[in-house]
């Protein structure tokens, strides 16, 4: 197969469905220009903020885009590129796009509000408050997931306290100075932005060229070299921060000037595709349908393609994040419900997209990582890619490798953040009635939802899982992520279904993901409790097994209750 071919064929058929099916989608649901969105209505300054849409779908897609799209491609990519690609754009058009612009759509009709919201309004109180327990439990995998993966791209040394040496040290140290810079210039940008009024347009420019100027001073000049543990702390120090300072102080500008990072992470590969393939040089040694032997090698997942591809691939197609990102911060930030479509849906199909390019950096460097010659997927996709332009123009390998690592570094931190502010919000929700205010509340619940408080509990318990190394988190995350999807997909379909609109897009990626996910999670039990009874694995086995079958008997709760919901709106009952 062509890798260019295979991109170009890809990026058509999703600019199709985004016009046609998204639109479709638009009319259905009945996307209202004229009506007042949550940002204009309960603008307070801190989380209600309304912002142009350039800024909302850099921010959403930062959000979203994280390592996800990069990791899930590359790891599956031993089942053969065709499951993968098929997963990918169908995912992306009729599972991912529908969860993400349903839970916006959603979101944006209570006020900008959470799912856990949505629940309550649609399935009850106790599918609130469940709902809100699993979502907290999966953003706190996330935090420690993504806090982990920080940490490894900016110590001197990784999770087993090894030393890291060499260029490797080298490329830690500056990736860590980059990103320093870049919550600076990010942080002035959003004063000059909001506080200023300068021209967006401007103001963009400005920041595009600084952002070449924190890049070339970070390559040149990287003087903070800190160990894994102590980059956990400094982490969760700035989560701490950043996930209750206003957001137009920070999440706004850094976000809006991360997705230039990440549109230059794509056309780099766009880039580095087609240059590629019309030199000549494009390499595409996937097998159309795997290699069995090649599952658990190097950079490659295990198990068998059902279920494991679709939840490996998780960011590329769908991925239960997405809703809790749409419902939590994206809602809030709006200036008008037309742009739902593009922030939500167009962000998914853009993020499948990235998905194709990992699928092709992959492709490139077979043979290397069939070898187990990689330690990371994103070292796969760095390589893969600047390998790809050091075919037609070796000048540039080295830096476009550095350059894509840091893009894949900044998202990370970016999604930590973000699911951070998710976390404190789910948090406040589960103590706090609807509407209400920590400061009308009494007793423990005062406490409890007060944003210092509840933000400092998710950082402390984030911090900590994440300091057993993402390695340990990661398996329970996929799924718990994916089992979050359906789940969304499920509020999403119960509430259109109350208030009358059509919601039958939503029956089949529902159903497919409650199955898909109950399946890997229970397999994911069985190998634990198998590994933890013969001695062959550690504590910790026992506790992903426990972990994991509380999601299990979450998910399937909620799915009955809204079973018992779409029922009794079909024979015309209130649930």
């Amino acid at each position: 197969m062509n890798a260019a071919l295979l991109l170009i064929i890809s990026a058509v058929v999703l600019v199709v469905g985004y016009i046609f099916y998204g639109g479709w989608l638009a009319k259905q649901w009945g996307i209202d220009p004229s009506r007042k969105t949550p940002a204009h209505e309960l603008e307070d300054g801190v989380d209600y903020v309304p912002a142009k849409t350039p800024v909302v779908l850099g921010h959403h897609f930062s959000s979203i885009a994280g390592a996800g799209p990069i990791n899930g491609p590359i790891q599956a990519a031993v089942f053969g590129w065709v499951p993968v690609l098929l997963w990918v754009l169908i995912g992306g058009i009729f599972f991912g796009g529908v969860h993400d612009f349903g839970a916006l759509f959603a979101s944006l009709r209570h006020r900008g509000q959470s799912i856990g919201e949505i629940i309550d309004d649609s399935m009850g109180r106790m599918a609130k408050k469940l709902f809100l327990t699993f979502g907290y439990l999966t953003l706190l995998l996330v935090v420690a997931a993504f806090a982990s993966i920080v940490a490894s791209t900016f110590g001197n040394t990784n999770a087993a306290g090894a030393a890291i040496e060499g260029a490797a040290l080298a490329a830690n140290e500056s990736t860590a100075m980059i990103s320093i810079l870049f919550i600076l210039l990010a942080i002035a940008f959003g004063f000059f932005v909001y506080r200023k009024n300068a021209p967006i347009g401007i103001s963009s420019v400005i920041g595009c060229v600084g952002i070449i100027l924190i890049v070339v001073i970070g390559l040149n000049f990287h003087p903070i070299s800190l160990s894994y543990n102590t980059w956990m702390w400094v982490v969760g120090a700035y989560i701490l921060v950043a996930s209750v300072t206003p957001v137009w102080i920070l999440l706004q500008p850094r976000d809006y000037l991360s997705s230039f990072l990440l549109y230059f992470m794509i056309a780099a590969g766009v880039f580095a595709v087609i240059g590629s393939g019309f030199s000549g040089n494009g390499s595409f040694a996937i097998p159309a349908f795997g290699d069995a032997a090649l599952k658990g090698v190097g950079v490659f997942t295990t198990g068998t393609a059902f279920p494991a591809l679709f939840v490996t691939i998780a960011c590329g197609a769908i991925s239960g994040f997405h809703s809790l990102v749409s419902s939590g911060t994206s809602s809030k930030q709006l200036d008008n419900e037309k742009h739902a479509q593009p922030v939500g849906y167009g962000s998914m199909l853009i993020e499948c997209l990235v998905a194709v390019i990992s699928l092709c950096a992959i492709g490139f460097v077979w043979t290397a990582a069939a070898n187990g010659e990689y330690a990371s997927p994103t070292q796969v996709f760095a390589g893969g890619l600047s390998a790809m332009i050091g075919s037609f123009a070796p000048g540039l390998q080295s830096t476009m490798y550095q350059m894509l690592i840091l893009a894949v570094s900044v998202f990370c931190l970016t999604s930590l953040d973000t699911a951070t502010r998710l976390a404190r919000y789910m948090f406040q929700e589960f103590f706090l009635d609807d509407g209400q205010k920590y400061t009308d509340a009494t007793g423990y619940k005062r406490i409890l939802g007060n944003p210092y408080v509840a933000t400092a509990i998710t950082v402390v318990l984030g911090i900590a899982l994440g300091m057993t190394g993402y390695t340990k988190i990661w398996p329970l995350f996929g799924a718990a992520n994916q089992l979050l999807a359906a789940i969304g997909l499920l509020a999403v379909c119960t509430w259109l279904g109350a208030v009358g609109k059509n919601n039958k897009m939503f029956y089949i990626p529902m159903c497919f993901m409650l199955v898909v996910t109950i399946c890997s999670l229970i397999q994911t039990i069985i190998a634990k409790m198998k590994a933890f009874t013969s001695g062959a694995a550690d504590f910790w086995a026992l506790i992903q097994a426990a972990i994991a079958v509380l999601l299990v008997v979450l998910s399937v709760v909620l799915a009955s209750i809204a079973a018992k919901t779409l029922l009794a709106q079909k024979n015309g009952k209130t649930a």
